[in-house]
Formats: C-alpha cells, sequence, structure tokens
C-alpha cells in the first residue's frame, strides 16, 4: 500500500472532497445492486417517501472508525465498497445452520466511479484471500487485534461492516467512500421484484448446495435460481471462490441489461415496488440513509451500461501456506489500488499473473 510519511493511504492530487450535499450522494450499485441504480430514480413523494425511509437501515462508519483511515482527499472519483452477506439467521437460515447469529461477507466488491459518473470499475475481493487484518471495533467498546494472516470473510464476522470497511481500506490504501450490503433474502426479492432475470448458459449449471439447476440454454432466474448461480462453486468452474466470483462478475452485467431493458420508469407501480423491495434489502452508511441522497446519486448513474464496466478480480495466486486460499500478488495489486487512485483504468497487466481472471466460469454465463 502506498503511503504517506503519517502511515495513510493517498489518492492522486486533486481537489479536497467537500463534504456531501444532501440529495446528490449515493449510490445502490448492487451486484447485487445493478437493480438498485435505477430502483430509486423516481420513487421519495408524501407517504412513498417516509416509507422507504424508514426501511432503510445505517451504520455509521465514520464514527467507528474515527481517524484511523486513508487521506480523505480525490480528484472527483467515488469508491463504493459492496457487500453480499451470507447470514444463516431468520429467512436465510435455509442456505444451512445458523452459526450464532454471525455472518460473512459472501461476495465483496470495489465500485469505483470514474470522475463524470459515466465508467466505473469493480474489483472483486476473494472471501479466501489471506490478508493482512487490522484492529478493529467488535462492538460495546471491545476490540479485535487482527493480525498478519487472516482471511479476508472473517473481517464481517469479527466486526461488522466497520471491520469489512477498514480491512479495505488496509489492503488498498484507499478510503471508501460508502458501503452498500445486501443480505441472501434480500438479493432474492430484488430480483423477483424485477420479473426475474434472463441469462443464457452455455452449459448445465447444478449444485445442490446452492439450490441451482439449470439447463443449457435461455434461462429467465427467478430470485431463488439467481441467488444459487451466485452462490454456486461446485455447479461450473472449478469449485472455488475465484470461479464463484465470475459467475457473479456475469451475472451483474446480465442483471445491468435487464434493468436497462424493462422500462422501469414507464412503470411507476412496479418501480414503487422495487425501491420499497431494495430499501427494505439494504444495509448502508449514515452518508447514504435516507432516499433522498441514494435517490439523488441513482439518478446519476443511469448512463452506465454494462459496457462501461471494467470488472476484475483482485491480483492474486495460491496461498504458499494453504492451497484452498489465496495471497495478493503484490506488485500486480499495487497497479491496481495506484489506477483507481489516479482515476485511470485498472492497466491490463495487473491481472496476466493473477489466477482471479483465468477461470473459465465466467463465460458460461452470459
Amino acid at each position: 500500500m502506498t503511503e504517506d510519511s503519517k502511515g495513510r493511504g493517498r489518492r492522486a492530487t486533486g481537489r479536497r472532497r467537500r463534504k456531501p450535499a444532501k440529495g446528490r450522494r449515493a449510490l445502490v450499485i448492487v451486484a447485487w445492486s445493478a437493480a438498485g441504480v435505477v430502483l430509486l430514480g423516481g420513487a421519495g413523494l408524501g407517504y412513498f417517501y417516509f416509507k422507504l425511509n424508514g426501511n432503510l437501515k445505517t451504520v455509521d462508519i465514520d464514527q467507528a472508525l474515527g481517524t484511523d483511515r486513508p487521506q480523505d482527499v480525490d480528484n472527483g472519483s467515488m469508491d463504493i465498497l459492496v457487500l453480499g452477506s451470507d447470514s444463516r439467521g431468520g429467512a436465510n437460515s435455509a442456505y444451512g445452520s445458523d452459526d450464532g447469529g454471525s455472518a460473512r461477507s459472501d461476495t465483496a466488491m470495489i465500485v469505483h466511479l470514474y470522475e463524470g459518473h459515466e465508467k466505473a470499475s469493480v474489483i472483486s475481493i476473494p472471501r479466501d484471500l489471506m490478508t493482512v487484518r487490522p484492529e478493529c471495533p467488535t462492538g460495546k467498546g471491545k476490540t479485535d487485534p487482527g493480525g498478519p494472516r487472516k482471511q479476508f470473510n472473517e473481517a464481517f464476522t469479527i466486526g461488522g461492516a466497520a471491520c469489512a470497511v477498514k480491512t479495505v481500506e488496509k489492503i488498498s490504501g484507499i478510503r471508501m467512500d460508502h458501503y452498500l450490503e445486501v443480505d441472501f433474502t434480500g438479493f432474492k426479492k430484488i430480483v423477483d421484484t424485477l420479473g426475474g432475470v434472463e441469462v443464457t448458459t452455455s452449459k448445465p449449471i447444478k449444485d445442490k448446495l446452492a439450490h441451482v439447476d439449470l439447463p443449457a440454454g435461455p434461462n429467465k432466474l427467478n430470485g431463488e435460481q439467481a441467488l444459487g448461480l451466485v452462490r454456486t462453486r461446485h455447479g461450473v468452474g472449478d469449485g472455488g471462490d475465484l470461479g464463484r466470483i465470475q459467475l457473479q462478475q456475469a451475472f451483474i452485467k446480465a442483471l445491468i441489461k435487464q434493468v436497462k431493458g424493462i422500462g422501469l420508469f414507464d412503470n411507476p407501480k412496479q418501480l414503487l415496488d422495487l425501491a420499497d423491495t431494495g430499501t427494505k434489502a439494504l444495509t448502508t452508511d449514515r452518508a447514504l440513509g435516507d432516499v433522498k441522497s441514494l435517490m439523488g446519486f441513482a439518478q446519476s448513474l443511469k448512463g452506465i451500461d454494462a459496457q462501461d464496466m471494467q470488472m476484475i478480480t483482485m491480483p492474486v495466486t495460491t496461498d504458499a501456506i494453504d492451497e484452498n486460499r489465496v495471497a495478493p500478488l503484490k506488485k500486480e495489486s499495487q497497479m491496481v489500488w495506484d489506477a483507481l487512485l489516479a482515476d485511470q483504468p485498472v492497466p491490463a497487466e495487473a491481472t496476466v499473473n493473477s489466477t482471479g481472471d483465468k477461470g473459465t466460469a465466467g463465460a458460461v454465463v452470459r
């Protein structure tokens, strides 16, 4: 991580970030969040405004982390940590037994919006990444000491959203401007409210553990099927997390195309239903915790199409100690973070040696 003399990450030289103006700063970009880019664009008046506002759940990342974060300056870009959480509690219990109420970050993506918000890069962080976890608040005045060799997705289990954000900032040296989280049940409901998502699979995908059984060819996925597709390790690919990431990225692109093609703004009822479902499904940082903020920023993202998104996995290789885990490629990962800090596209050479983008799982879905 590139650091200044105080040990904080830096961004490329640029104007100091102004405080977000109410009604203009938000993101419902879900990879969970592509549907949300549009879902809040037209709703927010009267009863519906207060109803949707009451749906949102928030966490105060700034208060939890204080000043021990990368420098808060940039050049007009924005970085958002998007997490899909895999709690097995409540309605999510169909996917396994509850482990005492804790949850893990089943999906983690840094969404970098370039200046002007017309293009984006999405960097997936493998849940099985072995990395340094910083000291994190765990609630009720307690802290976890972290350590030099910790699995990435445990950060969310240990300290929730704040620890996940702090760990990502430690890895990248980039301050996360916002945080979005959606769980299993919320994701399914978003897809169902959209009326399903159309994908074409080049081969059958079957995985009992992930609740997915798709024939080859065109498929219109309901929420249950979509969740199974983005969660499967064994239905396609090498059975690992890296193949699953490729499926998730392919699904996001299909989801964006679906949202663009169904004319949400011509169907007020569907738009409001989707806004209600989406706001119930989301947990955001405090700055995004009202519909007015979400709506303003969502409207500014309507021009981003699938072809405007560069999607990669953080450069990794097989971990030297545990072949079932991955470790960062330090030089190549730094290329990624430096590019985002400079608000530039990630160079192709950053992924040449990475095992993260070598698999063929993503090509099975389009």
